[in-house]
């Protein structure tokens, strides 16, 4: 499979008083294309900031995130806005619905910020509603639903715009077992559908099993590179 983005020697540091730490320390890292890959490691081993490098929600402090063959970093803030409603979905762990919206406006509304026409952003709203099992939902409110079926309108939203990468972050962190499952299976039918990458962040061993590539994080650095796909070969990164 082709790279659709390269991270090249990424730091992102933080400064606390006259301390420096290093959320992300020199990670190289290569995501291929229709691949679900999965970052995994403990609270505080930077894996949602890697996340939020990726997605150009955060800028690294040195290196380089290449996007295709653009190096996103050197972005101005107007075309990162530009680059993430193009090529990136989101999915969160609080599910960060609109309250005073309906299941089908909150999906909606990725579409309706690109300027498409009403009619075409519902059309297309109600077929994603509809292939992750709301069709009866629609209407509703998010404190009308269960928290599964928020994260199932998260997860629609996340699609509509059709984008390159998915990235989702511990997308299954406030739900119980059975209905993570049910969520892990409906965020990979759906990226591989559409032939989408999903990258998940966890620290879940038994979420990290979906993946085709398993990247352990601690300290900022990676530990190690299993891959699961039958042309892999495990790394181990020292």
């Amino acid at each position: 499979m082709a790279d659709i983005m390269k991270l090249l020697d990424v730091y992102r540091i933080y400064r606390m008083g006259h301390e420096k730490i290093a959320a992300v320390d020199g990670i190289s890292l290569n995501i291929r294309e229709n691949e679900i890959l999965c970052l995994q490691g403990p609270s505080g081993s930077g894996k949602s900031t890697l996340l939020h490098l990726m997605a150009g929600i955060d800028r690294p402090t040195s290196g380089e995130v290449v996007f295709g063959k653009t190096d996103i970093t050197g972005l101005s803030e107007n075309h990162l806005s530009y680059f993430r409603r193009k090529y990136i979905g989101f999915i969160f762990q609080s599910y960060y619905l609109i309250p005073t919206l309906t299941a089908l406006e909150n999906v909606m509304l990725p579409l309706m910020f690109k300027g498409i026409s009403r009619k075409k952003c519902a059309s297309r709203a109600v077929e994603l509603l509809d292939s992750v099992g709301l069709k009866d939902r629609m209407k509703h409110k998010p404190s009308q639903m269960s928290g599964g079926q928020q994260q199932r309108v998260s997860i629609a939203r996340a699609f509509i715009n059709d984008p390159k990468v998915v990235f989702a972050d511990e997308p299954t962190g406030n739900l119980d077992t059975n209905t993570s499952y049910e969520m892990m299976e409906l965020m990979m039918k759906l990226a591989r559908e559409r032939k989408h990458t999903l990258v998940i962040v966890t620290h879940d061993e038994e979420i990290s099993s979906y993946a085709t590539r398993l990247v352990k994080i601690r300290d900022g650095k990676i530990l190690s590179i299993d891959s699961f796909d039958e042309n892999s070969v495990e790394q181990d990164i020292h």
